[in-house]
């Protein structure tokens, strides 16, 4: 290493054995030891430091006996991890700040020496044990606000707060990268890289899939000229089938929902009285549930579950389990309008106990969203999951309400593989060691759910077709409310799972126009 402005001597510094002033050749060049005479470094007498033998050999000092800083030949710092090693210096935590092996690579030309000394402060850079927090959004430390770049200056940077690392005289500015860092320690990958800007856990970009729905708008579709083909197919003697089939089993839901506005606005009649008049069975259910918004059928769905002597508890868990935030959210206030009753309110008074806080639960619509999973929190929470349920006598189903309700999916899914590699055993097999009735099937249907989307959902139609009869409300209601979100996965889903296609079931189990009509929201045979 050679530092600006001094000339170079062989054999590193400094060269000679048993410390410094230097003897003849060594650095400084010029005779007279340390400190020199006029002209020397430093310049003027009684310098630095004052007391008698110059340069302070004392343990702990700058610089140290052999073996200390800066190191002989082999690069600064010589010891594995180390920066420096010297008592007093830069403490080397576990973990700590750098750590890989061949020390900290110095700039061209040295680091560039400042005024006092390098550090100044006692105990140097003071880093947590463990290294620094990774960031909020990175898959980092839960508890860091979102958004921000970390601690100190670059995003994804561990300078300490208020800009410039301490005991780093003439660091960069905030917001500048560190000069000469390495991206990251090749021995702790969970580090991100230093000034890089680098996430910790770096995620592959999501790859759009695309539209996944079996049913797609329709090429200038006008609501007024659309209630004409209805008004005309339900005028008269006889209703013709045939043309509601063909009408809404081409148009989405955006395009079907305006209907009953204009059919009101033309005709002076409502849509869903004249539907419900004219037809029957199963095909007047499927026929009017298209022509509500998803919102106004899944509260009557709810509504339905909830209302009468018995309960659907499956059709409850299908709904609260499947929905986003928002759409939660939209159900809750249609109900209220609706029915004049809260949701939450019409749950707690048809359920009970554990099955009842799994609902309320999940009615809340306050799911974590976020995409970033934080490993080390999966497994924390594969650990609570363990702790109460198989690694204790009884369940603590509390714990498990409180993770399955409120973490986000993926995250959740991370935690279904840390619990499966902990234990040995899937998480629905120990719900089902654990739990029994209403909240083991509740449960295991929201972790099913959570997993695996369509495979749920091709889950709960082979059921609905599987036996002796068919469970059509089943049926029409996953029909209806997928055909725009994911049916073509669903039916990969389910010809995978079955070995049969989801047409040719719904073509075997099913009759007449109603058959027609659904076959038209499967979108075709795989």
């Amino acid at each position: 290493m050679s530092y600006p402005g001094y000339p170079p001597q062989s054999g590193g510094y400094p060269q000679q054995g048993g410390g410094y002033p230097p003897q003849q050749g060594a650095y400084p060049p010029q005779a007279g030891g340390y400190p020199p005479q006029a002209g020397g470094f430093p310049p003027q007498a009684g310098g630095y430091p004052p007391q008698a033998g110059g340069y302070p050999q004392q343990a702990g000092g700058y610089p140290p006996q052999a073996g200390g800083y800066p190191p002989q030949a082999g690069g600064y710092p010589q010891q594995a991890g180390g920066y420096p090693q010297q008592a007093g210096g830069y403490p080397q935590q576990a973990g700590g700040y750098p750590s890989q092996a061949g020390g900290y690579p110095p700039a061209a030309g040295g680091y560039p020496p400042a005024a006092g000394g390098y550090p100044s402060q006692p105990g140097g850079y003071p880093a947590p044990a463990g290294g620094f927090p990774p960031q909020a959004g990175a898959g980092g430390y839960p508890s860091m606000p979102p958004g921000g770049g970390g601690w100190g200056a670059a995003p994804g940077g561990h300078g300490a707060p208020g800009g410039a690392q301490q005991g780093y005289p003439g660091g960069p500015a905030p917001g500048q990268p560190m000069p000469n860092y390495p991206g990251a320690p090749a021995n702790n990958p969970s580090m991100p890289g230093y000034g890089s800007g680098v996430p910790s856990n770096p995620k592959a970009p999501a790859i759009s899939k695309g539209y996944r729905g079996s049913l797609k708008d329709f090429p200038g579709a006008d609501p007024l000229r659309d209630v004409e083909v209805l008004r005309k197919a339900m005028k008269g003697f006889g209703t013709d089938e045939n043309a509601i089939t063909e009408l809404l089993g081409s148009r989405t839901n955006k395009q079907r929902v305006p209907m009953v506005a204009a059919y009101k606005t033309t005709y002076g009649k409502d849509l869903f009285h004249d539907l419900k008049s004219e037809l029957t069975g199963n095909f007047e259910k499927l026929v009017l549930a298209m022509v509500k918004s998803p919102g106004q059928f899944d509260a009557s769905e709810l509504r339905e579950a909830i209302k009468g002597a018995g309960t659907d508890e499956a059709c409850l868990i299908e709904i609260l389990s499947s929905r986003s935030n928002a759409e939660i959210i939209n159900i809750t206030k249609i109900y209220k309008a609706e029915y004049g009753k809260s949701l939450e309110d019409a749950i707690s008074s048809d359920t009970s106990g554990h099955f009842r806080r799994l609902l309320v639960s999940l009615s809340q619509g306050n799911r974590d969203e976020r995409e970033a999973v934080d490993v080390s929190l999966a497994k924390q929470d594969a650990q609570k999951l363990y702790a109460a349920g198989e690694n204790k006598v009884g369940t603590d189903e509390s714990q498990f309400n409180a993770i399955l309700c409120a973490r986000s999916k993926p995250h959740l899914r991370a935690v279904f593989q840390e619990y499966q590699q902990m234990c040995g055993r899937d998480i629905e097999k120990s719900i089902c060691r654990e739990m029994s009735g209403n909240v083991e099937s509740g449960m295991v249907a929201v972790v099913k759910c959570i997993k695996n989307t369509p495979a749920y959902f091709a889950e709960r139609l082979h059921k609905a077709m599987q036996g002796a009869g068919t469970k059509d409300e089943t049926l029409i209601r996953i029909m209806v409310t997928r055909c725009e979100v994911d049916m073509l996965d669903i039916r990969q889903a389910y010809v995978k799972t079955y070995g049969k296609s989801l047409y040719n079931h719904i073509s075997g189990d099913t009759s007449g126009d109603y058959k027609k009509l659904l076959l038209k929201l499967c979108g075709g045979n795989d």
